[in-house]
């Protein structure tokens, strides 16, 4: 059967037809021509992002000439030691930050556990004069996993006591005794979107300082972390940022806060001195003090590669075209599937989503087997979620179309179908 046996050949004349204007009228359809792609739809960048076409010739530079020709010497010739802080630099825009708060390293868990350690100790004061009195962590019950179990840890780590709440009732939560709060910009299941502003002024009010966790809106939307006053933020890379698998991750620790900033994890490469050798530790001056070990190079400057892509891009065009498209995939799959044979769990407002769209169907790990065995690649989430992360750099309105066409067919044919 084809892919397009199933749906209604007026409402795909009218959808195609749509598509069609809407990619012509795109401001950033020429930068789909700057990622490796092929004849599929692919719509997990909000898993892994797609490969930036120049990275390739960066990452083989890296290998044959800096390190295989210059080897040591590229620490100081190709910049290598300065490349967290630098790299960081480039990604603060794209962060709403500016430069100086950014160090691109580690991954996000161990950048979760640095970020929430520290929010404590700047509060109850690192070494006495703040509030010890203020001896619990609030962390989002809706969190991707590996955020929960970092906030358990941190928790222990500071004798502080945890307590869940979904991102809408944190401000009931909060008191004289919160120290920090731990929050996800963006729900991982459902691509429902926080109020990074709200909740951000809310824990300031109670006088704690808040940590976000951008790993599925930084490269999607715009952040405004100075703007909006955030005190620590971390994330992936991978991403609608487009790093590469395992990517290096990035910590956010706001200008004002780095002289109090004292990492649970002080290594060598945070060391104000860290070639002195010194048994004492003392920490440097600014968002270094943010880094812990030896970078992984290889994988920092193949990321740094990719960022090559944003130069001329703003946040707010990719936030345009991100609410076009997810507009436009509901519209497609109103038009191409049966009324209840899905449900998306992903809010309609605009304010409240963010750049995925999350169906939910009972026989949902099925559905999407047969759909990435068709050309369309999203990902299913336990039990019943389909997700399709929309990457507005490289993904196209006709994208949109056929991805809702080859889903309705699926739907026909998978074990929950009509």
């Amino acid at each position: 059967m084809s892919e397009t046996q199933r749906v209604a050949p007026m409402a795909e004349r009218e959808m195609k037809a749509r598509a069609g204007v809407l990619d012509g009228k795109d401001e950033l359809a020429a930068k789909r021509r700057d990622f490796v792609l092929d004849e599929s739809v692919y719509l997990d960048g909000n898993s892994l992002g797609a490969l930036p076409a120049n990275v390739e010739a960066r990452v083989v530079d890296v290998i044959t000439r800096e390190w295989g020709q210059l080897r040591i010497r590229s620490w100081d010739e190709s910049g290598w030691w300065t490349a967290p802080e630098r790299i960081g630099d480039r990604l603060a825009p794209l962060l709403g930050a500016a430069p100086g708060q950014v160090v691109v390293a580690d991954s996000t868990s161990v950048n979760i556990f640095k970020a929430l350690v520290a929010a404590v100790r700047i509060v109850q004061g690192n070494g006495g004069d703040g509030d010890t009195e203020r001896d619990e962590i609030v962390v989002d019950s809706t969190t991707f996993p590996t955020d929960g179990y970092i906030a358990s840890s941190a928790a222990r780590l500071t004798g502080c006591r945890l307590i869940p709440a979904a991102p809408a009732d944190v401000p009931g939560v909060l008191g004289p005794r919160t120290a920090a709060v731990l929050l996800n910009h963006a729900d991982y299941r459902s691509g429902r979107l926080h109020d990074l502003p709200g909740l951000t002024a809310a824990v300031h009010a109670v006088g704690a300082l808040v940590v976000w966790d951008l790993c599925h809106t930084a490269g999607a939307l715009p952040i405004g972390l100075d703007e909006h006053g955030v005190d620590l933020a971390v994330g992936c890379t991978y991403k609608y940022l487009n790093g590469g698998p395992g990517s290096p991750a990035y910590l956010y620790v706001r200008k004002e806060h780095q002289p109090r900033f004292d990492s649970p994890l002080p290594g060598w490469n945070s060391h104000v001195e860290p070639f002195g050798m010194r048994a004492d530790y003392e920490p440097a001056d600014d968002a270094v003090r943010g880094r812990v070990g030896t970078p992984d190079i290889l994988s920092l400057l193949a990321f740094d590669a990719a960022l090559d892509v944003w130069e001329g891009v703003s946040t707010a065009a990719v936030r345009a075209k991100s609410l076009a498209l997810t507009d436009f995939f509901l519209e497609c799959v109103a038009a191409y599937v049966p009324e209840g044979r899905v449900e998306s769990i992903t809010p309609v407002a605009h304010a409240e989503r963010g750049s995925q769209i999350a169906l939910r169907c009972p026989d949902a790990a099925a559905v999407m087997k047969l759909l990435i065995e068709r050309g369309v690649v999203g990902d299913y989430r336990a039990p019943d979620v389909l997700r399709f992360g929309f990457t507005p750099l490289y993904v196209s309105f006709a994208d949109a179309e056929r991805a809702a066409r080859v889903l309705a067919d699926t739907l026909a044919e998978a074990p929950g179908g009509p």
